[in-house]
């Protein structure tokens, strides 16, 4: 999940953009130096631990425990900082981070409000300038230590710090920094100091925490290396790590010490992440029982899982929103009406039935269905109307000079313009044709691009901003903070890929992350809806619905706008589908 305070991201080509973008070369973990005296230190100390808690705490008379789930996905945790929390935001890793391998204080409902979870509870002052939260006692790491406040302390401070890289550093925008920043009363309570905010919870719902007596003593820089992002990371929530084959898998072992209160051990005693990088190969594994579910099936393979009687398909709102960005700083792009046109000639609705097979919904701006402020009745989406598009860009001086069909500016230059996006993928191949051919009809030369990712994220984050627009997804944070995006003073920065410069979009955007209040913050998020769909930095294309293709065998397996595994310590399979070790 790549993120500037969009937290997790990206689908496919945004799980390579914040290693391209943000990080430079990078040693895997498993082959640094340190790692294999680390790894020798920390698995006979989780060994002894896993044999006593299985002796301590025995698995319930329960069918439904036992088995191994399989899962097949096309991102390799191990890359990009593996499951480090300090470093990592791509979207899977995020989700095995706050779901399976370690805890975050707080986490949301299904009504995405939040709900105590590492914290028993927590409280603040009048004036919402001083956050405590109070730790549960019956948690520990996988290696027999109690976690405690001043793991939490020391997690804000990781961070917090820029050296760590930490990929979501505006969440603590208005958190206090310093010595002060941070006190621990006690070993269960750990206090913060922040600016009144909006969502100030959220941060602690998405960054799970670090153990400090493993971490304490190594630099922050050298974090993303380190053993414990995939050699031997150790945890503290419902899955204890076990292996990590480069390329092929990750697999979790139940953890039979995890808090009864919160569910006990998971029902599954193991499991396994499989790197699959191809979706064909992955729909033929899921077909032959290679794996249990396949996450981010794709529309044209629905027909096939739906027609074997042993699959079901699951499908959910997330908080996905597809978009081609326009680089604003090129002299093409620079009007907004421009901008404007080329989304009122584009037929959105056709392309969510034709490509989407009608899972999604027309996309208005950055503020999706899933968020409390969302409101298409007062924010509607802009329609498809190539007349108006016509209208827009001969106002704004591009007429079709010499009957050739495209239309060029008075000096005679064509409306041409370049459409990146990142290789290999058959559903943004056929998205871009219909794009091409629909701005062609109002006079609009489209060149599509496909781009590798590495190469796509360089290009998209480097001061040089080498495109045109770019075709492209963004999985955004409860705590939406699009400050990095269209913030005018952050015009330099590696998100912001419109160049966007607006006064009214400034004001509000620093404006809407104070607002406690909801009620008196849902007026101002709907004047930041009107005033995006004026500027038109993006096209917004749609809002994803998420697909998965499961098992029948398996139960349990709710998914919505938190995620796939959102509930993966209640997944269980059918005792007769046991058949995997």
């Amino acid at each position: 999940m790549w993120t500037p305070g969009r937290a997790l991201v990206r689908v496919g080509l945004l799980a390579s953009l914040a290693a391209a973008g943000c990080r430079g070369g990078e040693t895997p973990a498993a082959t640094t130096a340190s790692s294999s005296a680390f790894c020798d230190s920390v698995r006979p100390r989780v060994r002894a631990f896993l044999a006593r808690a299985k002796a301590e705490h025995p698995t319930p008379d329960d069918p439904r425990y036992g088995g191994t789930v399989v899962v097949g996905s096309v991102a390799d945790l191990g890359t990009g900082g593996g499951v480090n929390p300090a470093v990592t935001a791509e979207y899977l890793s995020s989700q095995y981070q706050q779901y399976v391998l370690f805890m975050t204080l707080v986490g949301l409902d299904d009504h995405y409000r939040p709900v105590p979870y590492l914290a028993k509870s927590w409280e603040v002052n009048a004036d919402t300038t001083e956050l405590t939260f109070h730790l549960r006692h019956d948690v520990y790491w996988d290696d027999g230590v109690q976690t405690n406040a001043h793991d939490v302390a020391f997690t804000y401070r990781v961070v917090t710090d820029p050296a760590t890289g930490f990929p979501n550093l505006a969440y603590w925008d208005n958190y206090a920094k310093g010595d002060s920043a941070v006190t621990v009363p006690d070993d269960f309570t750990v206090r913060f100091r922040l600016r009144p905010q909006a969502d100030f919870l959220d941060p602690w719902r998405a960054t799970a925490i670090l153990p400090e007596h493993l971490l304490k003593d190594v630099p922050h820089d050298e974090l993303r290396n380190h053993p414990f992002s995939s050699a031997c990371p150790v945890g503290n929530g419902p899955f204890v790590f076990d292996e990590y084959r480069p390329g092929d898998r990750w697999v979790f072992e139940a953890n039979p010490a995890f808090p009864r209160e919160l569910g006990g051990r998971p029902y599954v005693d193991r499991l396994v992440d499989r790197i699959i990088p191809d979706q064909g190969t992955l729909l033929n594994e899921l077909l032959s029982g290679g794996i249990d579910i396949y996450l981010n099936a794709q529309p044209d393979q629905l027909a096939r899982i739906e027609a074997d009687s042993a699959l079901r398909v699951q499908t959910f709102r997330n908080r996905e929103v597809a978009f081609i960005a326009w680089n604003s700083r090129r002299p093409q792009l620079r009007d907004r009406q421009v901008r404007r046109a080329l989304t009122l000639a584009l037929n959105r609705p056709e392309i969510i039935r034709a490509v989407r097979k009608g899972y999604g919904s027309i996309a208005t701006t950055t503020v999706g269905p899933y968020h409390w402020a969302y409101d298409s009745a007062a924010v509607p989406p802009l329609p498809y109307d190539p007349d108006s598009a016509r209208v827009l860009l001969t106002k704004a001086g591009w007429v079709d000079r010499n009957g050739d069909g495209i239309r060029e500016n008075a000096a005679g230059v064509k409306l041409s313009i370049s459409i990146k996006t990142n290789a290999g993928s058959r559903q943004r191949q056929a998205i871009l044709q219909i794009i091409q051919a629909e701005l062609k009809d109002v006079g609009v030369q489209v060149r599509p691009e496909f781009v590798e990712s590495t190469t796509l994220g360089r290009e998209m984050t480097s001061p040089d901003r080498d495109f045109d627009g770019v075709f492209m997804s963004w999985i955004s944070d409860f705590k939406l903070d699009d400050r990095d995006l269209f913030l005018s003073s952050r015009i330099n920065g590696p998100y912001a890929l419109s160049g966007t410069h607006d006064p009214a979009l400034d004001r509000l955007l620093d404006t809407l992350q104070l607002v406690v209040n909801r009620r008196q913050a849902k007026p101002l998020w709907v004047e930041y809806e009107r005033e995006q769909q004026k500027e038109q930095p993006y096209t917004f294309l749609y809002y994803v619905d998420r697909l998965a293709g499961v098992r029948r065998a398996l139960h349990g397996t709710e998914m919505d706008a938190r995620g796939e595994l959102v509930n993966v310590r209640h997944w269980w399979l059918d005792p007769a589908a046991r058949g995997r070790g």
